[in-house]
């Protein structure tokens, strides 16, 4: 079960560089100081969602680089949240930060202090990428990273960005493979946008720089997806969240706020497709699915449905789901019996 999350935003803060695709304006605000975030988690906790008693409460600071700060500044912050870990209201830390950010000394004061979990934003493997969207960090690096905080016994969270100048499907894939081979808990991506006062926004003006349709972003994040799984590494997110700043920001690039439901959709899609081309036998198709599985196969509007339609000239496509069924799944009753396939082997 995932951790209840008290976000404590600190944007920019601690960051070496100023990244390509980042946007200081969008998230240039007031920092708060070690004394104002204690007062900010005592106010979420009076509206902190209450939920099952075993689940794990954390506070999460994000937005920039933790790591990076100085060592007095990371105190400071982190201890006006030990009273709230010793009271019990809240269970451990969560942060962000560099994979150049990490050395033995930083490692021992997150330890030292409750820190639990660290996100480290990788975006990807391939040097040339990370050199053109002026990281400042390189593929090794992150390797590194990864590698102590594991042996450190730290919760590690890898975020990673598809479309950057210079990716391509397959770097991005190789990038996945890499990072399954070192074993974080978790994964995140984020398709790459072009905001409004960002560096990018540049190279894309002069057409230096074409950000991946929507379409090309799910059909990307449709392999890699298939691929963690099949790894059983968790992606815990795919694409930003919708906020105000975002929205009068963007200028280009696949944003969709349910990103995530049109790549489950693409999947299921994929799924449907195969067994009727290779089952299809002149009568009315019926799909089984698990309950919780139904908008995904249906997909957003119904457009599976009517994309399977046309594309197999169908007057009517039946869906049965129960939750009998196994989540991931799907099956086509045929003149021969029940045909399935499961979503990770697809």
């Amino acid at each position: 079960m995932p951790p209840q999350i008290l976000p404590i935003f600190l944007p920019h803060f601690g960051c070496r560089y100023r990244c390509l695709f980042c946007n200081q304006q969008m998230i240039a605000k007031e920092i708060l100081s070690p004394t104002e975030v204690k007062v900010r988690i005592e106010a979420f906790l009076h509206c902190f969602p209450s939920g099952p008693e075993n689940r794990e409460k954390q506070i999460a600071f994000y937005g920039g680089s933790f790591t990076a700060l100085s060592q007095e500044d990371q105190i400071a912050y982190l201890k006006e949240v030990q009273p709230f870990l010793s009271s019990g209201q809240m269970d451990s830390i969560r942060l962000s930060t560099r994979p150049d950010a990490l050395d033995e000394g930083a490692l021992e004061t997150l330890k030292t202090y409750g820190v639990k979990t660290i996100e480290v934003g990788v975006q990807s493997m391939f040097d040339d990428i990370l050199l053109l969207s002026q990281r400042g960090h390189c593929a090794e690096e992150s390797v590194l990273a990864i590698r102590r905080l594991k042996e450190w016994k730290f919760e590690v969270g890898v975020h990673l960005m598809i479309g950057l100048p210079g990716d391509r499907l397959d770097y991005f894939l190789c990038t996945l493979d890499r990072i399954i081979e070192l074993q974080p808990n978790f994964v995140r991506i984020h398709p790459t946008l072009v905001l409004r006062g960002a560096p990018l926004e540049i190279l894309w003006r002069k057409k230096k720089y074409f950000p991946l349709s929507l379409e090309e972003a799910v059909q990307w994040l449709k392999k890699g997806v298939l691929k963690l799984e099949k790894a059983s590494l968790p992606l815990i997110r795919i694409g930003l969240q919708p906020t105000q700043e975002l929205e009068e920001h963007l200028l280009a690039g696949p944003f969709h706020p349910a990103l995530h439901q049109l790549v489950d959709s693409a999947i299921f899609y994929d799924m449907a497709e195969g067994l009727l081309q290779n089952h299809l036998k002149d009568v009315e198709p019926v799909f089984i699915c698990h309950s919780k599985d139904l908008s995904n196969l249906k997909g957003q509007r119904n457009e599976n449905i009517h994309r399977l339609k046309n594309h197999f000239r169908l007057k009517s496509l039946f869906i049965l789901h129960n939750q009998e069924v196994k989540r991931g799944s799907l099956s086509l009753q045929t003149k021969e019996g029940t045909i399935s396939v499961e979503r990770v082997a697809f």
